[in-house]
This record gives structure tokens, C-alpha cells and sequence, in this order.
């Protein structure tokens, strides 16, 4: 099932004054459209988190590209985030995103999927950004 939450228009627009969330966002998803596990799981932090909907918490550089090459092996693809709430806490950045993506049903038929997510990414001490958790529905 599709969620598309119902957003304000002055919601939509992702104010941030850290430069680099965009481009951490916007990277994030052109790697998962490339299907490439392991480069997805170089955008966590060691001690990273993923919480997806199905209650199972993802830890662990391993596990985490298991999860991705999982969500690859069942033909999720076309990830998009849009981000529309940002919380700048100095080396810590709070995002809030609606998502989407392509995915096929048990019978191979295309269906579309999404929710809402929330990234917790932190700045390493080459000033770039990581993800230290990942939450989404």
C-alpha cells in the first residue's frame, strides 16, 4: 500500500542551513537506484540502526548491506525522498522525509510503495554526514 502523506505547501520546502543534507539525501537515493548494497551501507555510521516496519531492528555494517541487498533481490527500486522538515543540532541533523519507490507484488506485478522516514545523521570528523539511524514506515 501507497502513503503519500498530505503535506501544507509551506511543509513541502525542506529548510535546512547545512548544505550538506541535500546532497546526503539526493546521493543516498541515486546509490540505492543502483542497486549496490554495500556502497548504501558506506552511508552508516558503525553503530548504525535501521528500523524498518517490520519491527526487526538492522545493526551492524553486515546487516545492514543484507538488508539492502535484500530490498535489491525483490526489485525495490526508484527510491525518492522528499524531505519537508529539518532539525539542525550542530553535528547532529534530524530529517524528516515523505518516501517513495517501485516494487513488485507477490505475483510480479508493479506496484508503488512509500511512507514517511526519518534520518538521524551525524557529522564525522571529515565534516561529511553519516547516518546513525534510520527510521521508516
Amino acid at each position: 500500500m501507497f502513503f503519500s502523506p498530505k503535506l501544507s505547501s509551506a511543509a513541502t520546502a525542506l529548510v535546512t542551513t547545512d548544505p550538506r543534507v541535500a546532497s546526503a539525501i539526493a546521493d543516498w537515493d541515486a546509490t540505492f537506484d543502483k542497486g549496490d548494497a554495500q556502497a548504501m551501507a558506506a552511508f552508516y555510521t558503525s553503530d548504525a540502526f535501521i528500523l524498518p516496519p517490520s519491527h526487526s531492528a538492522v545493526q551492524t555494517q553486515a546487516g545492514i548491506v543484507q538488508f539492502f541487498q535484500t530490498n535489491f533481490d525483490n526489485h525495490v527500486t526508484g527510491h525518492l525522498l522528499v524531505p519537508f522538515s529539518s532539525i539542525d543540532l550542530g553535528s547532529t541533523q534530524v530529517v524528516s522525509s515523505s518516501w517513495s519507490a517501485h516494487a513488485v507484488d507477490a505475483n510480479g506485478k508493479p506496484i508503488s510503495i512509500g511512507g514517511l522516514a526519518t534520518h538521524v545523521f551525524q557529522v564525522q570528523a571529515d565534516k561529511s554526514l553519516k547516518l546513525r539511524l534510520h527510521i521508516f514506515n
